[in-house]
């Protein structure tokens, strides 16, 4: 089992740069990680980084290419995803996710479903 626990939220102005931090144990060094999203009122996650287990190929969803940057460092059980230029839709509750599989194919990544463990969220708020 792994415990994730995400930090970094709070507010920032468009423009800005934010990093969120997620925090795990246990198995982390196995897994895949992904960043994904959620607006308020949306039901469904918004995929937005994800990144194999030995950070050898990072992923990134439209909305945030070449904004973001998803990086990790195995022995501090550490996940990162560093966000530049702020717009106001970023605005919204972060979470990281362990996925315990291998796909060659980018869509693979970007499915919050098959997922196994995730943090609570952090918010990020727009300040602006």
């Amino acid at each position: 089992q792994v415990q994730l626990v995400e930090s970094g939220g709070g507010l920032v102005q468009a423009g800005g740069s934010l990093r969120l931090s997620c925090a795990g144990s246990g198995r982390f060094s196995a897994y895949a990680m992904g960043w994904f999203r959620q607006a308020p009122g949306k039901e469904e996650r918004e995929f937005v980084a994800a990144i194999t287990y030995n950070s050898d190929t990072t992923y990134y969803s439209d909305s945030v290419k070449g904004r973001c940057t998803i990086s990790r460092n195995n022995a501090k059980n550490t996940l990162w995803l560093k966000m530049n230029n702020v717009k106001p839709g970023d605005a919204v509750v972060y979470s990281c996710a362990t996925l315990e599989g291998y796909d060659t194919d980018s869509r693979y990544y970007t499915t919050a479903r098959i997922y196994d463990y995730w943090g609570q969220g952090t918010q990020v708020t727009d300040s602006s």
